[in-house]
């Protein structure tokens, strides 16, 4: 769902609550939270529990997305949107943030194709060559070399390789390792952003299917590689997090 407002389109002048004043005479109403109590993992998300079963809103600037186990309890909170904002219902949830929803028998699908054909597209890589590994097998990073005369370049690149992590776990370690060298990058970091690129070209449909396997077990596994930065002798760990069969969470840090 889409509020329709025009703050981000002009200059406030007046002064903006996000909560009501003391001294307000609607201070305190339960109706006004609907009942939802702000999620401690997550500050935009919010969640209401009851009888009729569990609903959940995820708040984004001037974007929503509700979902829940009870359609009609959906209904009914968006009907009660649109009695207090100008709401625009864009229907099932197909692309949010960057991010493609498509569902199907299977389960959902995560994926941000788009997002990646646009940064293709920026780096002027539409033709490139796919390469089938991310970096190479003997990989030497060296801390001299030949400085970018043009940071911002790679510093835009890596940014949005960044955000692409969130559905694209397999290049997480790589993109940590680009992302260590922001401040100061050189000639040859840069070409491993591209080799990255050009792995991401010939694998853009890939994503992350969530699906219903029929439990909530929680299981995680972890790995490190002790002292094998060549350039600091520090470490590397990386771990992934799966919640009933389906993978939610991963990182790669030095």
């Amino acid at each position: 769902m889409d509020v329709k407002n025009a703050f981000l389109h002009g200059d406030l002048e007046e002064e903006v609550y996000m909560q009501l004043p003391l001294g307000h005479p609607q201070e305190g109403d339960p109706s006004l939270a609907n009942g939802f109590r702000r999620s401690s993992a997550d500050s935009s998300m919010f969640v209401r529990s009851g009888s009729s079963g569990r609903l959940v809103v995820l708040v984004y600037v001037d974007d929503l997305i509700i979902t829940g186990e009870n359609e009609e309890e959906i209904n009914t909170l968006k009907k009660s949107l649109h009695h207090k904002f100008s709401i625009n219902d864009l229907g099932v949830l197909k692309y949010f943030l960057g991010i493609e929803m498509a569902t199907s028998s299977k389960g959902l699908f995560l994926n941000q194709r788009k997002y990646l054909m646009d940064l293709l597209e920026e780096a002027e890589m539409m033709d490139s060559k796919p390469c089938a590994t991310l970096l190479e097998s003997k990989l030497e990073l060296k801390l001299e070399g030949d400085k970018l005369s043009n940071m911002s370049e790679y510093q835009r690149l890596v940014g949005k390789l960044i955000y692409l992590t969130i559905t694209r776990p397999d290049i997480t370690f790589a993109v940590s390792l680009v992302s260590q060298f922001m401040h100061a990058p050189m000639e040859a970091y840069l070409s491993i952003v591209k080799r990255i690129l050009r792995y991401l070209k010939g694998s853009i449909g890939r994503g992350i299917l969530m699906q219903n396997n029929q439990h909530t077990k929680i299981m995680g596994y972890s790995d490190a590689d002790w002292a094998g930065n060549a350039c600091d002798r520090k470490s590397t760990t990386g771990y992934c997090t799966f919640v009933g069969g389906n993978l939610v969470s991963w990182n790669s840090k030095k």
